[in-house]
Parts: C-alpha cells; structure tokens; sequence
C-alpha cells in the first residue's frame, strides 16, 4: 500500500510517499510560495537528482495538481498513474474537543476542522485546503485526518482544564490541548516497543526538543500530561516562544509600552524564547551555543534556563506518573544535543539513578540506548518520525 502523507501550511505544502509493506519513503518533496510569486516544487527521489517545477501555484490545488504530475513523471516520478497512490494522510493542527484520534474525511469532519480555525487560525485551514485539493485531484481516494492534539487528548481533567471560570471551557473549548502530538504518540510507542516494557503500563517522558519544545508523560502510550497548552505557546522556553510566563505580563506590557494585547502577544510567540533572552542573536540553539562558547552571558543564561525548564517538567511528570521507566529526547536539539542530554538526566534527575554512558551519547540523530548499564531509568535518543504515524494511522482506518 502506498500512502501519500501531506502537510499543508498557508504557503507550503510537503509531502511524501510511504510503502507500508517496507516501511521505505519512495519520494518527498516541498512546495514553497503557493499564493506568491516565485512558487517553486522540489521532488527528491532516493538515489536520483532533485526535480525542481518553477511555475505559478496561486491555490493548494494548483499544487497538488503538480505534485500529482512529479511523482507521476515518466523520468523523475515513481508511480505510473497516481492509481498507484491508496489513500492520502493529512497533518490537521487542532481537533478541538471532537477528536481524540484519527478519522476518515467526511463532510462532517471537514465542517469540525473548519469550527476548529479560531484554535488553529494559521495552520486548520491550511490543511483543509490540502484536504479539499486532494479530493478534486483524486476523486474518490480516501483522505485520512490525523490531528495534532489527538495524543493530548488521553490527559484526565485534573491535567487539562484550566483554573478559570468553568463558562469559558463550556462556551469556548479553553482547556490544555498539547501540540506535536504525533511526535509524542509515535516516540512513546517506539520507546515501549524498542525498551522492551509493559505496553500496558509503561512510564515515559518524551523530550521533544527542537525550535518549539514540548514534553509529554505517558502510562501505556496514553497522555497524562503535556506542556503545550491551548496554544504552542505555553510549557518550554523555545526558538522564539517564551513558554510560561505570568499571565499578568502582558497586561503590564501593554500599558507600559501603549502596546495591544495582540502585539504583546506576537512578541511572546515570534520575538521571545532563547532569541529574546539573548537580545536578538538567534532563535536556532546551534547559535546560541556557539556565543556561549564565546563568552556571551545572555547566550550562557538562556541555556541553563532553557535545560532547567526542561528538567522542571521532567520531575513535575515523574511526579504526576510515579515513576518512569523510560526518558526519550526527540527533534533538532533532542537528537543532536548530547550536553543538553547529558546535563538534564544527570544534573536535575541524577537523584533518581539517571546515568548516561557519554559514550553511547556521543551520537547525533540514531536510535540508540544512552544511559548507562547501572542507570535506573532507560534513557534513548529517537528520532521522531511523524509522516510514519500519519501513514500507520491511514493505513489502519482505510484497511478498516
């Protein structure tokens, strides 16, 4: 079965082609600037020379159209007629209350995601578009929605409702939702798999750490808890989101500077986080390691600041689970990041047994063990992999 995952921004739409029968990426691609001049698709096929189309996309139809057209290419294609292609996976931001997993598009589910656009007003209707640009494409193949916040969705109240007036959760939907779900759902999975533990009752943390940061506790690949909140912008301090902060800040803000509430709020999701704290020099961590090692005490403060958050909810979820049995570290810095690794297990948690062979550790983006033989707690680096999810998720609702 082959599957075409998409995931569609206001201006971007990647995509690839999964074999489920071995698991292999067969094609990928990105297509940049839809609605803007200067549209341009890339295809890259394994073992082959990138294809590149430069030409007018002014709707997501238009660019499904010629996505469509480079995967069916007779000289840089890998499927004959886009017959070959069985059902269409879509990452879909927000599902509100009304999902707690994946589903098959219908009219109904289209007219949910679209109830959904004041939760997800950047990425939901995006995703319909890339939704409803498929169905005209290829009439009559099934489309597949798999919602970011599904995997929040797991968490009991006492973890996901706010404490404010009750009318706002009824009226509103205002509650915890957590985002990168599919990346929390699919490294809690790996990690029961791979570690060998109960999947009924295994413990686990995943560290998803990258330019936007979330971390998730688990029992038995079920939500307990998860630091995003209604929006990305709650929990970790990230790329350029300041994660939590004292509600009454923007409100001082603002009349202090004359500022609205939006532009207070645009500047804790786009100007804050490690690029705020060091004054402009870069929301990419590799930067602001590199001005550390330099001497630079803004660059040096706002990673211990962004390690000490991360160990904060790293014991708050040990706490909430009573346990772990595994720790996971996922995404850019996740993955790549062997001191932030290091010092988060055995600085913060090192009272819990944590121990990292530096060896082992000593890796960039591969599966592997890193905690050491003695440690209490299994600790593993594994690279997320949520075009996967979405396609496992697909093939199991089409094949019913």
């Amino acid at each position: 079965m082959n599957i075409l995952v998409l995931n569609c921004g206001s201006s971007s739409l990647k995509y690839q082609i999964i074999n489920m029968d071995t698991k292999d990426v067969i094609c990928k691609g990105l297509v940049e600037r839809i609605g803007i001049e200067g549209s341009k698709l890339t295809h890259k096929v394994p073992g082959k020379d990138n294809y590149v189309i430069e030409e007018a996309m002014p709707t997501h139809k238009r660019a499904v159209e010629l996505v469509m057209a480079a995967i069916t290419d007779a000289d840089h294609g890998v499927i004959s007629s886009v017959d070959e292609i069985d059902a269409i996976g879509h990452r879909v931001l927000h599902g509100g209350q009304k999902f707690t997993k994946s589903i098959v598009v219908n009219e109904d589910v289209k007219a949910a995601i679209r109830e959904c656009f004041d939760l997800g007003p950047l990425h939901n209707p995006a995703n319909l578009m890339g939704i409803e640009a498929c169905e005209l494409a290829m009439p009559g193949k099934p489309n597949v929605a798999v919602f970011d916040t599904s995997f929040g969705m797991g968490m009991e109240p006492k973890a996901f409702r706010y404490a404010i007036p009750l009318e706002y959760l009824n009226k509103y939907s205002v509650r915890r939702y957590g985002f990168h779900g599919t990346s929390h759902d699919y490294v809690s999975h790996r990690a029961i798999e791979i570690a060998g533990l109960d999947p009924k009752t295994a413990k686990v943390l995943v560290c998803h750490l990258g330019n936007g940061a979330s971390i998730s506790a688990s029992i038995g690949g079920v939500c307990v808890d998860t630091s995003m909140g209604l929006t990305p912008l709650e929990g970790l301090i990230m790329g350029t989101r300041s994660g939590d902060v004292d509600p009454a800040i923007i409100q001082y803000i603002c009349n202090k500077e004359g500022k609205t509430v939006n532009e207070v709020l645009d500047i804790l999701n786009k100007k804050s986080g490690v690029y705020g704290m060091t004054n402009g020099i870069s929301s990419d961590f590799r930067d602001i390691e590199i001005a550390a090692e330099n001497g630079n005490k803004d660059a040096e403060i706002a990673l211990e600041a962004f390690r000490y958050r991360v160990a904060k909810y790293c014991g708050a979820y040990i706490a909430a689970m009573n346990g772990v049995d595994c720790i996971c570290f996922t995404a850019g810095v996740g993955e790549n990041d062997k001191v932030t690794r290091k010092i988060v297990c055995e600085q913060y948690l090192g009272y819990l047994g944590v121990k990292i062979d530096d060896e082992r550790n000593n890796v960039r983006g591969q599966e592997k063990l890193i905690s050491a033989d003695d440690s209490t707690v299994k600790v593993y680096l594994l690279p997320t992999n949520e075009e996967l999810k979405i396609a496992m998720d697909t093939e199991e609702l089409v094949k019913g």
